[in-house]
């Protein structure tokens, strides 16, 4: 009964911390709009405060310039892969310890994951994902 104890007191730790984590942003917005409805915090639009910062510096063109879609494509598959190496280390690190007792199994399950990774991979080539030109 005690281990049921501290299962469910974490629990309630988490849900303390997640509802002060929600609570706290929320309350702040909801206080900011109170004031500027009540006049407590002005609203002084300006063209200063219009303008496009830029690091300090003067701005180089009125507005933004469009964004090449190729980054993107480029940007999800760089995560995409990053996250696959950070599911590869920890495998590889405990698989000396794991082989012992399922060795053939954990081996085949990481070959599927690169197969499948590789396919994706493989796909996002073929479309010229990873294409300059």
């Amino acid at each position: 009964m005690e281990n049921f104890d501290e299962y469910y007191r974490q629990y309630g730790l988490i849900t303390i911390f997640l509802a002060i984590s929600i609570s706290v942003p929320v309350g702040m917005m909801l206080l900011s709009w109170v004031f500027s409805l009540i006049g407590v915090r002005p609203s002084v639009p300006s063209s200063v405060k219009q303008s496009i910062y830029e690091c300090g510096f003067e701005t180089v063109s009125g507005m933004w310039e469009r964004f090449n879609f190729r980054f993107y494509s480029f940007a999800i598959l760089f995560v995409l892969f990053d996250v696959e190496a950070i599911f590869l280390f920890p495998w590889a690190a405990q698989f000396g310890y794991l082989s012992k007792e399922f060795g053939l199994y954990i081996l085949l399950e990481m070959l599927v994951f690169i197969a499948i990774l590789f396919f994706g991979w493989l796909y996002a080539w073929k479309r010229g994902d990873l294409e300059w030109t």
